[in-house]
């Protein structure tokens, strides 16, 4: 009997679904799990999930007491939402789960590293190891020097938005657990900058991308994981099978799953190995000069700050309005 492509891809990489919905986790049976600030919001935002955002905004109120102002219940309850959220997600996967630092600290070490040290307490009063959490943090220099921080207390992470060579070397050097190089938002960029409608497969810049970088980390014995991540269509995926793991939409998760058709090993170690590739060092100043070099890296990085941070806003205002319905 055929296996679809889901099932070949797990004998190869580890799948992680990316989603807050806890349903679509359910159905897909990945071993971990990433969220981030536009995905708790928009599962904060469906009726299925009410119960989660009322209990959290509850428990603020309890905590802070009926004297509190709204305000102040509100930012407690954003703080320990995305927790709510990945202790629902680690009641269904057997791995880990993925929850990020407020983006607005992206330039920020101190606070990414005490807002990590946060997270972590959360989970852990939950009877939750760290183990099994991985903080996510945008690939900013600060944001690479906070979990170099993190990594060395034994809190693993996860560092996103990622969309260069330099940012994945600069994770590599500091001991950083994986990386989650964003595939579909590379090639929306040369999309966008080169009019071209699409792009074979095979020459997708953000398969070639990763790549690289699955290379490079293999070629010169990082323990650094390649998660590819942000992925708009099928052949994306199919093009990275073997890299260390692959975060997909439940909508991407269906399509692999409702199709049988061979998938060949892409990325493979032994291979990288044998790529002619010069070794980069990483210090300040050639991550900045690399960075700017990088038209798309700039821009992307940027932009990818800027939407979470945008719903970062949203969820505070959703659950300002929740608040007031419980209250009012």
């Amino acid at each position: 009997m055929a296996k679809n492509l889901l099932d070949q891809l797990k004998e190869m990489t580890v799948v992680v679904a990316d989603t807050g919905d806890l349903e679509a986790i359910g159905a897909y049976t990945p071993r971990d799990a990433t969220t981030n600030p536009s995905l708790i919001t928009a599962a904060a935002q469906m009726p299925q999930y009410q119960g989660i955002v009322d209990d959290t905004l509850k428990g603020a109120r309890e905590t802070l007491g009926a004297g509190a102002s709204a305000g102040d219940v509100v930012t407690l309850a954003f703080d320990r939402l995305a927790v709510s959220f990945g202790l629902k997600i680690l009641e269904i996967i057997p791995g880990r789960v993925s929850t990020e630092v407020d983006a607005r600290l992206s330039y920020d070490m101190e606070g990414s590293i005490a807002k990590g040290r946060e997270i972590i307490e959360q989970y852990e009063s939950q009877g939750i190891s760290k183990e099994r959490i991985l903080i996510k943090l945008a690939s900013t220099w600060e944001g690479i020097k906070a979990a170099e921080v993190l990594e060395k207390e034994g809190i693993h992470c996860n560092l996103t938005l990622l969309f260069g060579l330099h940012q994945a070397i600069a994770c590599a050097e500091a001991g950083i657990t994986l990386i989650s190089p964003f595939v579909g938002r590379i090639l929306d960029w040369y999309k966008k900058d080169t009019g071209k409608d699409s792009y074979p497969a095979n020459e997708d810049p953000g398969v070639l991308s990763v790549t690289a970088v699955y290379n490079y980390y293999k070629k010169f014995g990082y323990k650094t994981e390649v998660m590819g991540a942000s992925f708009r269509n099928l052949g994306e995926i199919t093009e990275l099978a073997g890299v260390d793991l692959l975060t997909i939409s439940p909508a991407l998760l269906g399509e692999l799953q409702s199709t049988e058709a061979d998938l060949p090993r892409k990325l493979d170690p032994e291979k990288a190995a044998g790529e002619q590739i010069e070794k980069i060092s990483i210090d300040k100043d050639t991550f900045d000069k690399m960075h700017a070099e990088n038209q798309m890296a700039t821009d992307k990085l940027s932009e990818g700050i800027e939407g979470f941070t945008k719903a970062l806003v949203l969820l505070e205002e959703l659950l300002a309005d929740r608040l007031a319905g419980l209250e009012g």
